[in-house]
């Protein structure tokens, strides 16, 4: 083999906004969906690196701070050309050691588990994707005394609160963040804010999330909190991330957003009752942000 068709090792530098227009097209070689404006939400509400070869990128990786103990990472991209380099390895270490001795979560491709559980992350949980383009939609009802109502500036700090209960992160920057493009709908009674859920331009379309509501003994509220956008939105193409454990994906199914990937939910730094427990025992997650930053 000649030195010249030897590959010199990828440069490592800080993700830069300047980097969003290559990171898309990244994730366009992987068949990922993010547009532009998708990426530059997470940058700016994260960080990263990159690997470059002669000029261009050939790899990412984004991760987010959330308070001074949790953290989460993603979008670790490496161009199909130069995979098996050891780039993804490389970039998995940088964000690793960006995020410290935070308790780490991410969620795992089949292609990316074996590397993350030989850097220490261990599976806590599952994630499934639904999306399609649902026909007509009939809204369901709230529960009885219950009704739903557009979100208001003066709600962000209670949905704040309740995002970050559900996740068991610190939303108080995400939220206001994702709410300068979102809409959002609440659910309320007497005064009392039950739960939300967002709507946002994403990808092919739209998605859905967070969602989030407060535990009941079945799962009325968050089927109100979803089919309200889903009614008002027939035959756009819509996508929800759903928490394996929530019990609404037979429901999703039925609308005509299908199950078409499951993800494993991993961890890092957690203590054992950590990686078993939900977050809050009164608030539940029926949809995600994104699987980057959860």
């Amino acid at each position: 083999m000649s030195e010249s068709s030897v590959k010199k090792s990828p440069a490592y530098r800080p993700f830069s906004s300047a980097d969003i227009a290559a990171a898309h097209g990244l994730s366009l070689a992987v068949r990922w969906p993010h547009r532009a404006d998708d990426w530059r939400f997470m940058f700016d509400a994260g960080t990263g690196f990159v690997a470059e070869d002669d000029g261009s990128v050939i790899g990412t990786a984004l991760c987010w701070k959330f308070g001074a103990d949790r953290g989460t990472l993603g979008l670790v991209i490496v161009s199909p050309d130069e995979q098996g380099r050891g780039i993804g390895r490389k970039l998995m270490e940088l964000v690793l050691e960006e995020l410290g001795n935070r308790v780490t979560f991410l969620h795992a491709t089949v292609a990316g588990k074996p590397l993350y559980e030989k850097l220490g992350f261990v599976t806590c949980g599952g994630l499934i994707q639904h999306q399609g383009t649902p026909g007509e939609v009939a809204a369901v009802a709230p529960p009885p005394g219950e009704h739903l109502r557009a979100a208001k500036p003066e709600d962000i700090p209670r949905l704040i609160e309740l995002a970050s209960r559900a996740s068991g992160f610190d939303r108080s920057a995400t939220l206001p963040a994702l709410l300068e493009f979102a809409q959002g709908v609440v659910l309320e009674c007497d005064g009392d804010v039950l739960g939300f859920s967002l709507f946002r331009p994403f990808g092919r379309g739209y998605a859905i999330g967070p969602v989030v509501a407060k535990q009941a003994d079945d799962d009325r509220r968050a089927n109100a909190l979803i089919s309200y956008w889903l009614a008002r939105h027939g035959g756009d193409f819509v996508r929800i991330d759903v928490p394996a454990e929530a019990g609404i994906h037979d429901w999703l199914d039925g609308l005509g957003l299908a199950r078409v990937d499951a993800v494993d939910k991993m961890v890092r730094n957690a203590s054992a009752d950590l990686r078993e427990a939900a977050p809050d025992a009164t608030w539940r997650a029926y949809g995600i942000i994104n699987q980057a930053m959860a």
